[in-house]
């Protein structure tokens, strides 16, 4: 017999348990089994509700039904002053029941930040296992219908930060900020969590877990299901398994995968690399892991590992093809399939289906708004673009990779100063991201400001040496009038081709700075070619006006199959 209380509608299994244990009422009894039920919620019950004996109109008694009916007036009479009796007992077990327990009115929780977990281990080799079961937390959340949670990418900002969780519920518009500390000593592995109302301070909720790390799988999923029952919200069954789904149940592929995502997201050559071997050790325990596919096909995909494009091509797309057969549901797969299939096959249409459908499937993806602006964007559908780039700036607001692409899709749509104010934002959230110089680079050269585009190109390669960086800086050194130093940029551009894969595009750029239009087209074809993923840029780029209507660049960019 299940137990409801009738102020919170929280569900009990425990027949022996009479008083609900979070605000102290009366438990009823529910007598009829649920079609649907909720998990942390149940649908309301009538307060009102009695037992009643119902007589149709019309329906005749004989005297001896009339005698069982006055019987039974008498009868309820007595029961009815019985009732009373009892009614007081209960009345004074509640009174009882109200001191004994803390009530509560709190409401559900609408908007959460989880933050950062902190490594109290005294090992930076933890650190992996506290940064991912913080954002394991986090995407498991966001599958919660009506349940605002914040990003990783926005709350990791935060990072080895001491910030108050008012400062923070200010910051991000978040009703509860939960913050976890992680303590591995060798097999030990404790966790604890604190849920924190961020309007008054108060602790909601706090519990820790002693576990083994083979128990890790295993805790993960109990983690997530013990919030999001104290987050107020409800869930039906379906809901709950896809909050609480383990994508493998093997603890070391999953310790693995978390290694992997935490060197991918350093997003440097060497870290994705790093990143690319954990993945695949994932897989090789468990060939069925469908989202160590998903991390391998996008750290084949990032762009920082500057691969020639038809390794990354097929290596991303097999692993993303790989994690769809396993889950074709999952709104990350789609989302790096979508963008493969745009960046570097130039097929718009099926890299168009693949990213609607990750937004199908997950509304709240912030990579697949992305994704989506970029495809349109370098389509030329400025507006559209725009607002899915807004989408995904609202979603992840501190993500500096999305404020600074959303900066490039402005420029892009001839929006230059707008453009510009987004990249000095970009700039204020993190003074040394390379993309906000980038693209402050290209947005100078716009405005005919060389100065500042040079200063910023200066800026982009101390902070991370890149081929399109280079590029962008000997365009914008030759249009100042210093050709001579634009050759040197250019020279570079040229040594590193001979020992690693170099952008043709961004030595094309170069070329037209110096006004070379033939050697600009000469290195276009070997874009061409080799499928330069930077080709997708054909339509948008300013700097290539200069040579649109010769019939070589014609013949390139149909060949690219960009719309006219």
């Amino acid at each position: 017999m299940m137990k409801t209380c009738p102020k919170c509608k929280r569900v009990y299994n425990d027949a022996s348990l009479n008083f609900c244990l979070e605000d102290g009422e009366w438990l009823a009894e529910d007598s009829e089994s649920v079609e649907n039920p909720t998990v942390i919620l149940t649908p309301e019950i009538p307060e009102d509700e009695g037992f009643t004996r119902k007589f149709s109109a019309g329906t005749s008694t004989t005297d001896a039904q009339h005698a069982e009916i006055s019987d039974h007036h008498a009868s309820k009479k007595s029961w009815l002053a019985i009732g009373g009796f009892s009614l007081v007992i209960f009345a004074l077990v509640g009174v009882g029941a109200y001191l004994l327990y803390p009530r509560t009115s709190r409401a559900a929780i609408r908007s959460i930040a989880v933050m950062p977990f902190t490594n109290e281990s005294g090992a930076a080799d933890v650190e992996y296992l506290s940064d991912g079961i913080s954002e394991s937390l986090i995407n498991s959340l966001s599958k919660i219908p009506n349940l605002n949670v914040k990003a990783r990418s926005t709350v990791f900002r935060y990072k080895g930060q001491e910030v108050d969780p008012a400062t923070v519920g200010k910051e991000m518009s978040v009703q509860a900020v939960l913050n976890g500390r992680v303590v591995q000593r060798g097999e030990d592995l404790a966790v604890y969590l604190s849920l924190v109302d961020t309007n008054s301070g108060d602790q909601i909720w706090g519990e820790d877990y002693q576990r083994k790390l083979s128990e890790l799988v295993t805790l993960q999923k109990e983690i997530t299901r013990d919030v999001s029952g104290k987050l107020q919200v409800r869930l039906s069954e379906p809901e709950a398994q896809k909050v609480t789904k383990n994508f493998t149940e093997n603890a070391e592929a999953y310790q693995l995968y978390l290694r992997g995502r935490h060197h991918l997201l350093k997003s440097t050559p060497p870290e994705i690399d790093k990143s690319i071997d954990y993945f695949q050790q994932a897989i090789e325990i468990d060939p069925l892991y469908a989202m160590a596919y998903v991390g391998l096909a996008d750290a084949y995909r990032a762009p920082g590992a500057e691969r020639f494009p038809a390794e990354a091509l097929s290596k991303s797309k097999a692993a993303a093809q790989r994690a769809i057969q396993l889950d074709d549901g999952l709104a990350d797969a789609h989302a790096i399939l979508g963008f493969i299939i745009f960046w570097y096959e130039w097929n718009w249409g099926e890299s168009e289906k693949e990213l609607r459908r990750a937004i199908d499937l997950d509304a709240k993806n912030a990579d697949a708004h992305l994704f989506y602006a970029h495809l349109l964007s370098n389509l030329g559908r400025s507006q559209e673009s725009l607002v899915e780039a807004q989408r995904a700036r609202e979603l992840d607001p501190l993500n500096v990779r999305t404020n600074a692409l959303e900066g490039q899709f402005l420029l892009h749509a001839g929006q230059i100063d707008a453009g510009m104010a987004r990249l000095a934002a970009t700039k204020e959230l993190d003074p040394n991201n390379w993309m906000a110089h980038l693209f402050s680079t290209s947005g100078y050269i716009e405005k005919g400001m060389y100065a500042e585009a040079i200063a910023e190109g200066r800026k982009t390669n101390e902070i991370q040496p890149h081929s399109r960086s280079f590029s962008f800086l000997g365009y914008a050194l030759a249009k100042s009038g210093d050709k001579e130093s634009a050759r040197i940029e250019l020279k570079k551009l040229l040594e590193e081709s001979r020992d690693r894969w170099v952008s043709p595009y961004s030595i094309a750029l170069v070329y037209l700075g110096l006004d070379d239009k033939d050697e600009a087209l000469t290195w276009l074809e070997r874009g061409l070619s080799q499928r330069d993923p930077r080709m997708v840029f054909l339509k948008v780029e300013p700097k290539l006006n200069a040579v649109r209507s010769d019939p070589r660049f014609q013949k390139i960019f149909r060949a690219v199959g960009l719309p006219e």
